[in-house]
């Protein structure tokens, strides 16, 4: 649907969207499916949505020179779609084809990009900036996949600290190489009556 926006994240079990130790790279748990399904996802088109720290983590990852062949196919078609970065800081030109930088009230950049986009919205990560614009009522779709793992030791980035309080309506699950499930639901603001 034109103008959707789907936050999409990992997380462990224990609800953390990175880690400080040796886990690796989807904490050691990606299989073929789990990489296949998100070269799926990723081969629609979409408008890729960050934050300045988390696009600065990925250009980082897909540094200019880097062997691309080398990463998962997911993360190379993720650098290839048109991608607005929200930030008061950074200036173009950017190190990511097709990127523009938009300043600003992050409520109000993706608000005008939600009514004008002809093709969904999608932000992987930016856990700050998504928590904001769920607040705000312009989060359509949380997308979490949870890899089987408790990192209470080392985990980092709790996704959802600070967030208000939601319910939850399911809309899609699926379970990848019999162990990560990944999670899409529908988020609206819970009402608290007494």
């Amino acid at each position: 649907m034109p103008g959707e926006y789907t936050f999409d994240v990992f997380s462990t079990l224990d609800g953390f969207g990175a880690h400080h130790g040796d886990w690796g790279g989807y904490w050691g748990k990606q299989g073929p499916e789990l990489l296949a399904h998100r070269l799926a996802i990723y081969s629609e088109q979409h408008r890729m949505i960050f934050g300045a720290n988390t696009y600065r983590a990925h250009a980082q990852m897909l540094q200019a020179g880097l062997d691309l062949d080398a990463l998962d196919p997911w993360v190379t078609r993720m650098r290839d779609l048109p991608a607005t970065i929200l930030s008061s800081t950074l200036e173009e030109p950017l190190d990511w084809p097709d990127a523009v930088v938009a300043s600003g009230d992050p409520v109000d950049v993706i608000a005008r990009l939600k009514a004008a986009s002809d093709v969904p919205l999608r932000s992987h990560g930016s856990l700050r900036l998504n928590r904001t614009l769920l607040a705000a009522g312009l989060v359509d779709r949380v997308q979490v996949t949870i890899f089987p793992v408790i990192c209470g030791e080392s985990g980092v980035d709790r996704i959802f600290d600070g967030a208000e309080d939601y319910d939850l309506e399911l809309i899609d699950h699926r379970t990848l190489d019999g162990r990560t499930q990944e999670l899409t639901y529908r988020p609206v603001l819970h009402s608290h009556t007494r």
